[in-house]
């Protein structure tokens, strides 16, 4: 190799380095710089996520733009598929995703208690405490749920507004509801069976009103997409445990979906993300928490996939700023924790389901 070319690998060397340290964020350790050449090593990281492809896109180009050396191998999933092929994975001991990131925040601390390596992030204190767990699983998001319905079928003076007005709805017209009133398979949906669990931790007549709801039959989905699809068509004139942040995206084009925000309470759902222990590509996956979780990369899920951001300096109103000015003490946010766990347990998840499906008449 000529001496005049070694210079100019060299000089090529030192700008891509200088390049990517001038994208990092103010405030990260001087010694970062090692974590993004390693990651640019390694030269790509594994997600596995619930968050769909197309939501997904803008957060991974914006990646991928600010680090150029690492590609993203995107694995979109249900949730319980998710679950279900990490742990297979993790048992065989073979290939499996650096970074899980799922809506489904019980089953995704579950796998955090036995697999995440723990990291403390420098995006750590610009995040509320109750959206980090012991520094290994991380809320990313912050997604009030929320009631759809069919703008052409359903008078706007009779759109409820909390979970006792949609029942008196529906008790009120029954013929009209019968069998048009859509929501997760808590049996089939994790994210179904997790925002069900956290519905009756917050209404103390939640199968009451339940029952109520479900008086013409429930016609249960396990996807978002399928349920705003079947509202939209008129098949089902209204949806309850919504994800807010899909709605809303899908309400931007389509003039038949209208969102409700209950005030009685409005939980709020934030994507649990964390790294395996076992990563293949463990400096990679550091880099991509961190850009989830950076101003950039919320900034991007709030302003062009239309998911919420937990932070309260990003551009815009969707933020946490955003949705308190909005609904106020409403607001219910799902933290982060051990309580998330607790009707896993085998036996109280069946009778969970037992219970439900009897107030659901399933």
């Amino acid at each position: 190799m000529s001496k005049k070319l070694r210079l100019s690998l060299i000089a090529s060397a030192v700008l891509i380095s200088t390049s990517a340290l001038s994208a990092l964020p103010q405030g990260y350790p001087a010694d970062y710089q090692k974590i993004v050449d390693a990651a640019t090593k390694e030269g790509k990281v594994v997600i596995y996520s619930t968050t769909d492809t197309k939501a997904a896109g803008p957060l991974i180009q914006g990646f991928e733009a600010a680090f150029p050396g690492v590609k993203v191998e995107y694995n979109d999933m249900n949730s319980t598929e998710l679950y279900n092929r990490y742990i297979s994975e993790q048992a065989a001991g073979g290939t499996s995703g650096d970074v899980v990131w799922s809506s489904s925040m019980d089953t995704a601390l579950k796998l955090a208690t036995d697999y995440a390596a723990e990291y403390s992030s420098p995006e750590l204190t610009k995040l509320p405490k109750w959206a980090v767990w012991k520094e290994k699983a991380y809320g990313t998001t912050y997604e009030p749920v929320v009631f759809i319905y069919n703008k052409r079928l359903i008078p706007q003076g009779d759109v409820p507004d909390s979970h006792t007005a949609l029942a008196k709805l529906i008790a009120s017209q029954p013929d009209k509801f019968k069998k048009k009133v859509t929501t997760y398979d808590i049996e089939k949906s994790g994210l179904g069976f997790m925002l069900s669990v956290q519905d009756f931790k917050a209404d103390p007549n939640y199968f009451k009103t339940l029952s109520e709801v479900a008086k013409g039959g429930l016609a249960v989905q396990s996807s978002t997409g399928t349920m705003m699809e079947r509202v939209s068509s008129g098949e089902n004139l209204i949806g309850f445990n919504i994800l807010g942040s899909y709605a809303e995206a899908r309400a931007k084009t389509d003039p038949s979906l209208g969102i409700s925000y209950p005030k009685d309470y409005t939980l709020v759902l934030s994507r649990v993300s964390f790294i395996s222990k076992e990563a293949k590509n463990s400096n990679a996956a550091k880099l991509w928490l961190d850009y989830v979780l950076s101003e950039a990369g919320q900034n991007i899920l709030a302003n062009q996939a239309d998911i919420p951001s937990i932070r309260n300096d990003i551009e815009g109103t969707n933020d946490i700023d955003g949705m308190t000015k909005m609904l106020g003490n409403a607001l219910k946010p799902i933290p982060v924790d051990e309580s998330l766990l607790e009707y896993l347990q085998q036996k109280k998840r069946l009778d969970y389901i037992k219970e439900w499906r009897a107030a659901a008449a399933k």
